[in-house]
């Protein structure tokens, strides 16, 4: 959601009311969404090069939270922060509901090799417990589809996101997680054992329509 010149593509579709060029999604997106698409496309699958993640298919509830984070400085990033900020509660609504609708595709990333996957299966499934780092899997639900709105999927992002995002909950400049458990979890991760379990989970093909429901 930077607020870079917006796409042709995307512009088109903002002043003519949608076009045969332009994706079939935008006739119904929101005006703020044009910003957002600089970044994370018009699709909402975001850039793996760049490190933007992908808000397509997300829990509307998250993706509010996390503009509400990024607003207040809960999630430190200066420029979420200028584009949330300006944004109003029925905006924000607005956004969410819009990429929490958008179906999710897109091919996954390679899988790793050697130690690197053995080491990224173990922890995303088992975890290591001799370190106290539960799997991905407990909280991020069978194959990482997500849980409710607090645990996001983590198939569909890409490899250089997940990894940016353990360290931010381990320097603290991301917030927000409940109880404070990707703070612990990410405290306890070697920089190695961040990169194995990013790229393991990055390859893993995305299931559209699979988050699981929160447990009451």
């Amino acid at each position: 959601m930077r607020n870079f010149d917006m796409p042709r593509r995307a512009l088109a579709a903002v002043l003519l009311g949608g076009s045969l060029a332009a994706p079939q999604s935008w006739a119904a997106a929101p005006p703020e969404a044009a910003s957002c698409a600089a970044c994370h496309g018009a699709e909402g699958m975001g850039n793996a090069a760049a490190g933007y993640p992908r808000l397509a298919g997300l829990p509307a509830q998250y993706l509010a939270a996390q503009l509400r984070y990024f607003a207040d400085g809960t999630r430190s990033n200066a420029i979420m922060a200028g584009m949330a900020k300006p944004l109003s509660a029925a905006q924000i609504d607005a956004l969410a509901a819009y990429y929490a609708k958008l179906k999710p595709s897109g091919t996954p990333a390679p899988m790793p090799t050697g130690e690197a996957a053995s080491e990224g299966e173990r922890l995303a499934l088992r975890g290591d417990w001799s370190k106290g780092i539960p799997a991905c899997i407990r909280c991020h639900g069978p194959g990482a589809v997500g849980v409710g709105a607090a645990f996001p999927p983590l198939t569909g992002q890409s490899a250089a996101y997940i990894e940016a995002q353990i360290k931010a909950w381990k320097d603290g400049s991301r917030r927000g997680d409940p109880l404070g458990l990707m703070h612990t979890v990410a405290l306890r991760m070697s920089d190695a054992q961040t990169q194995d379990v990013a790229q393991w989970l990055a390859a893993q093909p995305l299931q559209p329509g699979k988050t699981a429901a929160a447990k009451p």
